[in-house]
């Protein structure tokens, strides 16, 4: 991957600033800031290599309506028309047509809109069916939207357990069978033979679930599987190489004070859990995808840093980065030319406003 030492030397050089130290797994360099300091965002790659980044928020209550795409090429962000709505806690799902749904969010809302990359704006679309904050949504192999769960309330945070399908050739949203339980801060993953394994999350205010559904395109119902070792909720997910589903962090209702530091691998075959290692320190409040480049899966957020999972050894390595801190609720998004874009998320400690920064991951040779 001779591409990255270019890439890397060129941005270092750029910037000013020294790298963080080789590990076995790669390194994490700056890119350019983002426009606007976000936390709880979406990030979308595009059809042409680029990255959409949607809303989020500077800190509770002040969400915003802008948006920005970033160019690899170029490693710059360059600010979009805004939003139709301020969100936070959102769900997004890049179409057939290369457009961007994004669906949801906080303050709960069941409003969605459509990003055309053709003229870098926004329309609204019909609404859901639901109003949802942090829900999920997966494109499907036959081109439409699954649209699963998500807090229907902002005080007890209550969850639902409905679920909808967008259809972008109509512009409309259809509900199917109902999930056998409530979640939000979820994951849902396509598995390679086009069905959806949803784990995890919260049925409401200190009520985080182990349990895991499929949801079957063919018959548009979902079905119970088999358990994590531990309830989670804010995780993250990534499907692997040989099918299996990697489930990574996350907290159990101590929020906080309850971050696991503890992995575990879906079979679909089995339908079963089994353990899959540990990273050096627990992370919640992660990017619901992992992202996958090259048989690693890149952890970033809930610690400085990021933890990257080899498919082959199975483990965990630690990767830091320079002049870091932990972040919550970033994005991690795998680009075109094999490197992670890494941007926002809000630090630990007061005043915990959310930065402009962003990283790149950029794997070892």
């Amino acid at each position: 991957m001779g591409f990255a030492l270019l890439s890397v030397a060129a941005l270092i050089a750029t910037l000013g600033s020294k790298s963080a130290p080789h590990s076995k797994a790669g390194e994490i360099v700056p890119a350019a800031n983002m426009n606007v300091a976000r936390s709880g965002h979406t990030a979308t790659l595009l059809r042409d290599g680029t990255v959409l980044v949607t809303g989020g928020m500077l800190r509770n209550g002040d969400f915003t309506a802008t948006a920005e795409t970033y160019d690899p090429a170029t490693s710059r962000f360059t600010p979009t028309k805004n939003m139709t709505t301020a969100r936070v806690g959102s769900a997004a799902a890049l179409l057939p047509s290369g457009k961007v749904l994004i669906v949801g969010g906080w303050y709960v809302t069941d409003t969605a809109e459509i990003y055309d990359p053709a003229t870098r704006t926004f329309a609204a679309t019909m609404k859901m069916s639901q109003k949802r904050a942090r829900p999920t949504a997966t494109l499907l192999n036959d081109g439409t939207v699954l649209i699963t769960g998500g807090e229907v309330n902002s005080d007890t945070l209550a969850a639902t357990a409905s679920a909808e399908i967008f259809d972008e050739r109509v512009g409309k949203f259809t509900p199917v069978s109902a999930m056998h339980m409530p979640r939000s801060t979820h994951t849902a993953t396509l598995l390679t033979d086009g069905r959806v394994l949803i784990v995890g999350g919260a049925k409401g205010r200190e009520e985080v679930t182990d349990t895991a559904e499929i949801y079957d395109p063919g018959t548009r119902s979902f079905t119970l599987v088999g358990r994590m070792s531990v309830p989670r909720y804010k995780h993250a997910a990534c499907l692997l190489g040989d099918g299996s589903v990697l489930v990574v962090g996350g907290s159990d209702e101590k929020d906080w004070k309850g971050a696991y530091d503890s992995a575990e691998v879906f079979d679909p075959r089995k339908n079963a859990f089994a353990a899959a290692g540990r990273m050096s320190e627990g992370r919640f409040k992660l990017p619901p995808e992992a992202a996958a480049v090259g048989g690693k899966i890149v952890v970033f957020g809930g610690a400085a840093g990021a933890a990257v999972y080899d498919e082959k050894s199975r483990k965990f390595e630690s990767v830091e980065a320079s002049a870091d801190t932990e972040r919550f609720y970033p994005s991690a998004t795998a680009l075109k030319d094999g490197r992670v874009l890494l941007a926002g998320g809000y630090p630990k400690h007061p005043p915990f406003d959310a930065t402009r920064s962003a990283w790149l991951f950029v794997p070892a040779n």
